[in-house]
């Protein structure tokens, strides 16, 4: 049976030559990282450190400035909780439209530690009020800021406006915190023009292993940040633990080969995305698209969202699979796969809701036109 990879933005396959690189250092590379006294560990620590100079070079930061996590949600946590514990946060602005592991955990923090918490006002497109973002901060003036804003949603696929956010928080000295989950690898992320304070990482979004990712932090932050981990001096002492060091080998071979031959990956996947949108409209006229995702300029061209006119059922996405077909509702963390998303609630009506079914699609460097005919094909037939 022909089958059809959509999923991307949940997970990306791993690419063949990432994949040779970790099966090499976990042959080859015996030592611990930490065990200097002897050759088998300071080549570890070689692996280790220039794995962190090259991801460092390819997002224009600076090496000190890159910590190992386990992946996206917790360098989300660390970034989080470290500017509360050790920064003095006190006030968090948000949106609705985050990741769980920054709305789950921003929750925690204002339960545990009395963190006042916000949300800037959004409009059905998901596009954020920035006059209403300017209120909050200058009503909180007096308050230490963190802003935690989403580079690219991972479900609706829209960009954000970061020239306008940075503008407000260094007018108002706010901290930002930007999640690049869904940014860095597959988009020209530059750390020296986002001028961002945090930003995060996650290898398996961009053809590299799962479990291994990183926070960007700018130094003279992390000078005044304590162990977020404790046990061991590892990572700058701010994440004990002996550093995963083939997981790191392929997160930095990854994101090396995504940025290698960057125009040609995303024209491609430029194309698949405005031939998709094209084969859509000719099965569903009236086709609504979910926030800016067939915006050509103002979503990331990975991912394309859209309301497929048919009754809920908890099972649509079950079915699509059978058929052929992976695609998803929305952000994979959610494990209550049969409610409706977070991000869909807060932009879209509830008339809407029931009686439609949201698909987000999210393409890769691995697929073909053929892989969006088949969706085309399977969808018809399941409305039939």
């Amino acid at each position: 049976m022909k089958r059809a990879y959509l999923d991307n933005a949940a997970s990306t396959p791993i690419r063949n030559e990432v994949l040779k690189v970790i099966m090499n250092t976990l042959k080859y590379s015996l030592g611990n990282p930490s065990s200097v006294q002897h050759s088998y560990g300071r080549e570890a620590r070689s692996i280790l450190e220039e794995s962190r100079i090259c991801i460092a070079k390819n997002i224009k930061a600076s090496p000190s400035e890159i910590i190992f996590t386990s992946g996206g949600t917790e360098a989300n946590n660390l970034v989080l909780r470290s500017s509360v514990l050790d920064l003095g946060v006190q006030h968090i602005l948000t949106s609705q439209l985050e990741h769980t592991s920054v709305l789950q955990t921003i929750l925690d923090l204002s339960i545990r530690y009395k963190i006042s918490v916000d949300f800037i006002s959004i409009n059905k497109k998901g596009i954020l009020d920035f006059n209403n973002m300017e209120e909050n901060l200058k009503k909180n003036i007096y308050k230490k800021t963190l802003v935690s804003l989403m580079y690219a949603n991972n479900e609706i696929g829209n960009l954000l406006e970061v020239d306008q956010v940075v503008f407000l928080c260094k007018k108002y000295n706010a901290y930002f915190h930007s999640d690049t989950i869904q940014g860095i690898g597959n988009l020209p992320i530059n750390m020296e023009q986002l001028s961002c304070d945090f930003a995060t990482a996650s290898a398996h979004k961009f053809y590299g292993p799962k479990g291994i990712g990183f926070a960007f932090i700018r130094h003279y932050l992390l000078k005044k940040m304590k162990p977020f981990m404790t046990g061991g001096v590892q990572e700058y002492g701010i994440r004990s633990g002996t550093e995963n060091i083939h997981g790191i080998a392929g997160l930095s071979e990854a994101l090396r080969l995504s940025y290698c031959n960057f125009t040609n990956h995303i024209k491609k996947i430029k194309d698949l995305k405005s031939y998709c949108i094209l084969e859509l409209k000719k099965i569903i006229p009236n086709i609504i698209f979910n926030g800016l995702s067939s915006h050509p300029e103002k979503s990331t061209p990975s991912i394309l969202n859209f309301l497929y006119p048919i009754k809920p059922d908890h099972l649509f996405y079950f079915h699509l699979d059978i058929m052929g077909v992976a695609v998803s509702k929305g952000s994979s963390c959610n494990r209550k796969n049969h409610k409706k998303s977070h991000v869909i609630q807060s932009i879209t009506d509830e008339y809407l809701l029931k009686r439609t079914m949201p698909i987000r699609i999210s393409f890769g460097i691995f697929n073909e036109k053929k892989d969006i005919d088949l969706l085309v094909n399977i969808l018809q037939k399941i409305r039939k």
